[in-house]
């Protein structure tokens, strides 16, 4: 007999209850959350199976019940427990985002728009496209204006500006968005998929990605203007006029096939650990949330998206308070890591 709840956040940031029994979970009840099945050739969704090589996924009693952890591994995703609130977060492991990231093609993102409505990146493939990474924790949030000079400027030539909001909540970016009234795509993404699956560990952000969808440009940091380029030390333009050259004349910038930074696992974990504090944070849990975080900052020190996105979540001040000046002046002293522009 099934006895309790554990709450999973699946890789895609969805929550799901799915009924216990002392270490395992549902079967039915997983399946039917993230489509995945148990069949005698593997875990098996729609075309998909991945072979279990002899490892055992079930309970040695009852083939009902699934054992979450080795589950989690056989579909090479890493998890994290939060065994005093009965919840567990599931993010793709580092080797997974290689194998992505070596195809070269760009990974897909459906998300919704600051009202919920469904906005999908995939919706302007085969047009040459900029993705625009930003949040309301970030002065970035003042630059959506410069983005939209970009797009109409550049429109007739083929470009395409898809922006997303890495924020907590919706509400947060609400006002930035509806004072630009921007005529691009404007998705917000409260589970960080963009920043998974692009590898964006800070803001503003942009990729690349040409008419075949394929990433031309990894991830570099590109303000949309020079309102805040005393802190940027990047003038906008260093971007801006590189992406006119892609656009009109085909021409990538030399500093175009530089590698994005490998993620370790740790820094996937420290991702779900972030999944974890937005649904603690969502049910009122501060002091929990803030552990969450905590973690997440230990296993990725120079990730923004968790660091300083985490002050805001929790209710700190991302601009001038304590915790973030203390963060700011580490990482300035250590180089400004991962802070690379476009070249």
């Amino acid at each position: 007999m099934l006895s309790d709840v554990l709450t999973l956040i699946d890789s895609d940031g969805r929550v799901h209850e799915l009924p216990t029994w002392a270490a395992y979970v549902d079967a039915e009840a997983l399946t039917a959350a993230t489509g995945w099945r148990l069949r005698s050739v593997g875990l098996c969704k729609n075309d998909v199976c991945v072979p279990l090589f002899g490892r055992e996924v079930t309970s040695p009693e009852d083939a009902g019940l699934i054992d979450l952890d080795a589950w989690a591994a056989a579909l090479d995703q890493l998890i994290v427990h939060d065994d005093d609130h009965e919840v567990v977060a599931l993010v793709p492991s580092a080797g997974w985002r290689r194998t992505v990231a070596a195809s070269g093609k760009a990974p897909p993102l459906d998300l919704a728009d600051v009202d919920g409505r469904p906005v999908s990146f995939d919706d302007l493939s085969g047009s040459k496209r900029v993705l625009v990474a930003w949040a309301s924790w970030c002065g970035c949030r003042h630059e959506l204006g410069g983005w939209q000079h970009l797009q109409d400027e550049l429109a007739d030539a083929g470009l395409r500006v898809f922006s997303v909001a890495l924020d907590a909540d919706p509400e947060d970016s609400r006002p930035w968005i509806e004072a630009a009234a921007p005529s691009y795509p404007v998705a917000v993404d409260t589970a960080h998929l963009t920043a998974e699956r692009y590898g964006i560990t800070n803001v503003p952000s942009v990729v690349w990605i040409d008419e075949d969808d394929r990433i031309v440009k990894p991830p570099t940091i590109a303000p949309g203007d020079d309102g805040f380029v005393e802190f940027t030390q990047i003038p906008a333009d260093q971007h801006h006029d590189l992406l006119r050259a892609w656009v009109r004349d085909g021409v990538l910038p030399d500093g175009a096939g530089a590698e994005v930074a490998e993620r370790t696992d740790d820094e996937q974990r420290a991702l779900a650990h972030r999944r974890i504090a937005l649904h603690h944070r969502r049910a009122g849990r501060t002091e929990p949330a803030k552990q969450q975080l905590a973690l997440a900052g230990e296993l990725a020190p120079w990730d923004w998206t968790v660091r300083r996105g985490g002050i805001a979540m929790t209710g700190g001040d991302p601009f001038l308070g304590e915790e973030f000046i203390s963060f700011w002046e580490e990482w300035n002293a250590s180089g400004r890591p991962g802070y690379r522009p476009t070249t």
